[in-house]
């Protein structure tokens, strides 16, 4: 092993630029330098290694004994960093230097490439802009042609145009000679669209030289006016050929060729002829046995006496067929026409104006004002309710209809105009109606008066009862509430028919008004026979005074006839407070029905509302002038009675009648 003294060439070379890349670690280094001077360096691998000898006897051991090869080893080494460091720094010199002239030259690359790029743009959009310039002039050059190639279409079909129509200018009538394509079952679409052009053309020519002849020019437009009835002629033929197949395609079922029959004949009158062919041709407007089926669905079994339940239950069922109808018509119209809202349009006026109008013929028959149909046949409130449940299942199938598809077709405005005739004289139709219900219940209750008044005989007559109140002289609050029933009915009928505030306030407070005089004449004609009962009363008091200077028999007999007056005027009497009480309760019962139905009706209309309470104040004002007689005529009863207890007090005991006190006590306290 080299010394510490060795020169530096003498020694290995120990470090290499290699030992410091990588994962570099000092230890590791270390341990490669002194591998071999410390062994016991390596820890576990220095147990294999002989310890050293012992020192001689007498020599003092030395300390460290491998130091001095370790500095000369460190020294060497510390130079050979040194050196490395040196040979790194002149290698990055190297590079740096290296690195700037290739910065250089990138730099000067980099200001090359700018210039090129920069001169490239230029030349982009040099280009570009060219580019546009060619476009645009291509454009030009494009419409030129197109406009051209236009003209030339144009001038072509002119050429065309002028031949055909010069074939039908040849002879009038004669549609033999004309080119093929006018005959060629293939091309009618092509041919229909060049007849309408020829047509257009020479209808126009016709026209416009027509006017110049009024002031002048004679015969100029005579060549084209045969072109005209010619065009003419061969337009209605070719129409009729296309309408017939497509009635045969229609039979079928061939929607494709009814689509390309309907797409030609649109050319026509904007199609109309196809339209109205179409809807015509439907089975529910020329079969008979259809319409008949209609009227049987609606009336039944019953025919025209069938009650506005049943034919509401019928119409429901037709209306809802004829909606299902129209729905799978549309299903068809819509793959076929192209224009098919207004096909629907015209389907839809069909059906309203032909067969529901038809059905409404047979089932609203107006009756005469002048001679009412019997009651027991329904009488006009029969009517009345047909018409509310026509109208109503009718305005039901409109809504129907409309949401399936009806075009531009105002079918509300359509459906009114069905009804307008009916709904102009609703008004009096519900009032004559009113009236026919209010003279049969009257009816109705004289002659239960005069039934009960036979079966009573002489036995009641003799017992006074002719003095005693009949059924229809005493007034019933269930009588009134009929009159109401009535009234609501026909106020919902109203309301049903009209919609405008105006109209609905009018005809309201008149369907009103008509129940006031009801009411008022029953009221009245109760009381006046109540009022009569207490005259009867009073004339029988009058007559059998008792004297004072008569027989013992007489005056028994004058007390008994006396007994029997204050009898019949205690039952008067109490007849008409009960008949006031009921007015009462009936009045009552009038307030309540104008306050939950009627006000709100009236209140929308300026007027409207007022004007009904005067009218139902004058109505009620009638009433209670006739209660007013009658209690005055009460309380003359009562003076009455009085009067003829003072006398009873004035005669002898023996004279005395045996008078039931205790019932003009009663009548008093009724009183």
């Amino acid at each position: 092993m080299p010394s510490p003294n060795d020169p530096p060439a003498a020694l290995p070379l120990t470090l290499d630029l290699e030992d410091f890349k990588g994962d570099f670690s000092f230890d590791a280094l270390f341990g490669s330098l002194v591998d071999e001077l410390l062994p016991e360096f390596h820890g576990e691998d220095a147990a294999g290694v002989p310890p050293p000898p012992p020192p001689l006897l007498g020599a003092a051991p030395p300390v460290f004994p491998a130091v001095d090869e370790l500095l000369g080893l460190f020294k060497h080494s510390c130079k050979e960093l040194v050196d490395l460091r040196r040979q790194i720094d002149k290698r990055l010199q190297n590079l740096k230097k290296e690195v700037a002239t290739q910065d250089a030259k990138h730099r000067k690359t980099l200001g090359e490439l700018e210039k090129g790029v920069d001169g490239l743009f230029d030349s982009f959009a040099r280009l570009d802009s060219r580019i546009s310039s060619v476009g645009q002039t291509a454009a030009k050059i494009g419409d030129h042609l197109q406009s051209a190639e236009s003209q030339r279409e144009t001038a072509s079909q002119t050429i065309d145009l002028i031949k055909y129509l010069m074939e039908f200018n040849s002879t009038p009538g004669d549609l033999m000679e004309l080119s093929p394509l006018f005959s060629d079952d293939s091309r009618v679409a092509e041919a229909a669209s060049i007849a309408q052009k020829l047509r257009s053309f020479a209808e126009e020519d016709v026209g416009r030289h027509g006017v110049t002849s009024a002031v002048g020019s004679a015969n100029a437009s005579r060549g084209l006016e045969v072109a005209v009835a010619n065009l003419q002629e061969y337009c209605n033929e070719l129409e009729n050929r296309l309408l017939s197949r497509f009635d045969t395609a229609s039979q079928r079922r061939e929607l494709s060729t009814m689509a390309e029959c309907a797409k030609i004949l649109s050319q026509f009158n904007r199609g109309t002829s196809a339209m109205q062919h179409y809807v015509a041709t439907r089975p529910m407007f020329i079969d008979v046995e259809i319409m008949n089926t209609d009227i049987q669905v609606v009336l039944g079994d019953d025919g025209p006496q069938a009650d506005s339940s049943s034919i509401a239950e019928g119409l429901s069922i037709l209306y809802k067929e004829i909606a299902d109808t129209v729905r799978k018509e549309a299903t068809t119209i819509m793959a076929v026409f192209p224009s098919p809202n207004e096909v629907m349009s015209i389907l839809v006026q069909r059906v309203l104006e032909q067969r529901v109008t038809a059905i409404l013929d047979k089932l609203l028959i107006r009756p005469s004002l002048a001679s009412l149909p019997p009651i027991e046949e329904g009488g006009l409130l029969h009517y009345l309710r047909v018409l509310s449940v026509a109208y109503d299942k009718t305005k039901e199938l409109a809504k129907e209809l409309q949401s399936i598809g009806c075009g531009d077709l105002d079918i509300e405005g359509l459906t009114e105009s069905i009804y307008v005739s009916h709904k102009d004289e609703y008004t009096e139709f519900e009032h004559a109606s009113l009236r026919q219900l209010y003279q049969s219940k009257m009816a109705e209750l004289r002659a239960e008066a005069k039934q009960q008044s036979e079966s009573t005989g002489s036995i009641g007559r003799a017992k006074g009862a002719s003095l005693n109140t009949s059924p229809q002289q005493l007034i019933s609050v269930t009588v009134v509430t009929e009159f109401v029933r009535w009234n609501e009915e026909a106020i919902s009928r109203c309301t049903l028919l009209f919609s405008q505030p105006t109209t609905v306030a009018a005809n309201v407070r008149s369907i009103f008004a008509c129940l006031l005089d009801q009411v008022s004449q029953y009221l009245t004609v109760g009381l006046d026979g109540a009022r009569e009962s207490l005259n009867e009363a009073a004339a029988m008091r009058d007559r059998y005074v008792i004297g004072t200077s008569v027989s013992r028999r007489v005056a028994a007999a004058a007390a008994s006839a006396a007994e029997a007056a204050a009898a019949a005027g205690e039952s008067s009497f109490r007849s008409f407070m009960i008949a006031v009480q009921r007015c009462a309760s009936s009045v009552a019962y009038l307030q309540q029905y104008f306050s939950n139905t009627i006000s709100r009706l009236l209140l929308p209309v300026d007027g409207a509302h007022p004007s009904a309470c005067e009218d139902m104040g004058s109505a009620v004002s009638v009433v209670e002038a006739a209660a007013h007689k009658g209690l005055l005529q009460c309380i003359d009863t009562v003076m009455c009675e009085g009067a003829h207890l003072d006398q009873c007090h004035a005669m002898p005991p023996q004279r005395l009648p045996v008078y039931r006190i205790s019932d003009i006590r009663t009548g008093l306290r009724t009183l």
